[in-house]
């Protein structure tokens, strides 16, 4: 795509309200506009990040046996009535019989005994990426915690616990790669309080400055949260290696935990079992935050220029810059593009100056540069944005340059 073309404006000056990296650099960058506390517009460019992030979620889900659906935002009140959660604090609520869903329980849980009665049917997964909404009291940190965001729920269908708990660990092993495919090393940290207190839960968190909670934590993969479970923070050593712990703010990436029958006895949700007799349906519950992801990443992977997106995540593969040159800086995008790869290219009549740094706060992961000095040498400047190295590359060898780029396993 030519740049000139793009619904696109960056902005050097940092918004006034901007009160983390991700919200700074993803509205200075043309990726989101803010339309007021915790509700934002996602631009061309942010959608395209978007978008990649779901068809990572998408493929992982189908993965592990999940079907997609899609459920409505807008819900009957007497379902929330049923399960007993229709006065909440956070529930948007723009009628007296209606609640905009900030979780799916109580529709996919009436949803599933529609359409699951036999022990033969299970076990299942329905999930969905859908906008929620929810009246956060403290919506902050970009779309780290909002009012309205894009979500990833998925609930699970099983007849015993013990079929969940198999299940449990499949899930948690599809967010591990999801976490890692999006360029973020994630920990799976024991949850503690809340409504499921008692059940299995966990939380995955990746380590970050902007994160509200803290994790005591070992390079092995050993975590927990400092705050819940107050035991942990007398530790010292890890369990699992013995090399000394550390401790880091991190942000919640995603949630994973058990229903048990809580929904399914709400909405006298039964199995028949091989001798016809009625039996619980156990339940799971599996959250990402698609938005927060995107914030996630945002906060985690840029410099003070901007961002440097993951392979996986960048809104374009490739990023050529014009110099005056623009028939040859043309010509190699279109050449890029037949070989399948998404191609920006800067035609626009800015300064150099302007370019580059409009470059590196978008944050596309490899840079061409088509200039008059490169060109003398029949060749491409090429800079790879996560680390900042620079190659000059024959201009025949750009597709090949480009193509093991992308082909190396690494997702940054």
């Amino acid at each position: 795509m030519k740049q000139s073309f793009l619904a696109f404006r960056t902005d050097k000056d940092t918004p006034h309200d901007a009160d983390s990296a991700n919200a700074k650099l993803l509205t200075q960058g043309g990726f989101i506009q803010k339309e007021m506390s915790g509700v934002y517009s996602f631009l061309p460019l942010g959608l395209r990040s978007l978008s990649k992030i779901e068809g990572i979620i998408r493929e992982e889900m189908n993965t592990v046996g999940a079907q997609e659906v899609r459920m409505p935002a807008l819900t009957p009140r007497q379902n929330w009535e049923q399960t007993g959660r229709s006065n909440v604090d956070i529930a948007y609520t723009p009628t007296e019989n209606t609640v905009l869903g900030w979780s799916h329980e109580e529709i996919v849980t009436p949803m599933a005994k529609a359409l699951f009665r036999s022990y033969r049917d299970f076990p299942k997964c329905l999930y969905q990426v859908q906008t929620k909404f929810r009246n956060e009291p403290r919506a902050k940190s970009g779309l780290l915690r909002g009012r309205e965001f894009l979500m990833k729920d998925a609930y699970s269908f099983h007849t015993s616990p013990e079929d969940f708990q198999k299940y449990y660990e499949e899930m948690a092993k599809a967010y591990f790669r999801i976490y890692e495919r999006c360029g973020l090393k994630a920990y799976k940290i024991e949850s503690g309080g809340g409504e499921f207190s008692k059940n299995i839960s966990h939380e995955f968190s990746v380590i970050s400055p902007a994160g509200e909670d803290v994790m005591i934590f070992c390079e092995c993969g050993f975590a927990k949260n400092k705050e819940i479970i107050s035991e942990s923070a007398k530790q010292k050593v890890c369990p699992d290696c013995q090399k000394e712990l550390q401790e880091s703010p991190c942000i919640e990436v995603g949630n994973i935990f058990d229903l048990g029958t809580k929904y399914s006895d709400a909405f006298k949700f039964h199995f028949s079992n091989t001798d016809g007799i009625q039996k619980h349906v156990h339940m799971g519950c599996y959250g990402i935050g698609v938005s927060r992801l995107l914030g996630t990443i945002a906060e985690i992977h840029h410099d003070e220029t901007g961002i440097k997106f993951p392979k996986n995540i960048a809104p374009f593969q490739v990023h050529i810059l014009s110099l005056r040159e623009d028939q040859k800086a043309d010509e190699i995008r279109q050449e890029l593009e037949e070989d399948g790869f998404e191609v920006l290219c800067d035609d626009r009549d800015e300064s150099p100056g302007k370019k580059f740094a409009d470059a590196d706060l978008i944050g596309i992961p490899i840079r061409i540069v088509i200039s008059k000095r490169t060109l003398a040498e029949n060749s491409a400047e090429v800079k790879y944005r996560a680390t900042g190295e620079t190659h000059y590359i024959p201009l025949i060898e750009i597709p090949r340059f480009v193509w093991e780029f992308y082909t190396d396993s690494s997702p940054t």
